[in-house]
C-alpha cells in the first residue's frame, strides 16, 4: 500500500464478491455469468462447540470456532497464553458440529449456563473413557 492510499484504493475492500449476470438480448432473462466460485465446489463451512479437559474430570474449557483441528492445536501448543495454558486444559473430549456460526454461538452459550456434572454427563454419554479425540481429526 503507498502512502496515504487507503484499503478501498490499494483494492483491498472487505466487501462480499458481487455475483456477475447478463442479459440474453430478445429474452430478457438474466443468466448467471461464470465465476471462479461457481466453478469450483463451494465447501460449507463448519462451525463446532467443543469441550476440553485436563484429564478425566478435571477441568473443562468450552469453546466456538470455525476449525476445531487449528483451535485446538493453539490450545496443545499453548499457542496463546491464558486460562487452558495456564491449568494444562489439552484433551479434546466433546466436540459438536454447526452449519451456521449463529446456532454454535447459541449452543456455546447455552452450555456455559450448565452445571459442571450436567456438562460431565454430556461427555461420558460420547465419551465414556474421556478420550483425546484430536487425533482422530487431526490427520
Amino acid at each position: 500500500m503507498g502512502l496515504g492510499m487507503s484499503d478501498r484504493a490499494a483494492g483491498r475492500c472487505n466487501r462480499a464478491p458481487v455475483e456477475l449476470a447478463f442479459v440474453i438480448p430478445g429474452r430478457g432473462r438474466r443468466q448467471p455469468r461464470a465465476s471462479p466460485e461457481s466453478i469450483r465446489p463451494v465447501l460449507a463451512m463448519s462451525y463446532y462447540v467443543y469441550l476440553l479437559a485436563s484429564g478425566k474430570h478435571g477441568t473443562l474449557y468450552l469453546g466456538v470456532t470455525n476449525d476445531l483441528v487449528r483451535r485446538c492445536y493453539e490450545h496443545r501448543t499453548k499457542a496463546a497464553p491464558g486460562f487452558t495454558a495456564r491449568y494444562g486444559i489439552d484433551r479434546l473430549v466433546w466436540f459438536e458440529i454447526y452449519d451456521d456460526i449463529v446456532t454454535a454461538i447459541t449452543r456455546e452459550k447455552q452450555l456455559k449456563k450448565w452445571r459442571r456434572d450436567w456438562k460431565i454427563r454430556l461427555i461420558e454419554e460420547q465419551n465414556p473413557d474421556w478420550s483425546d479425540l484430536y487425533p482422530g481429526i487431526s490427520h
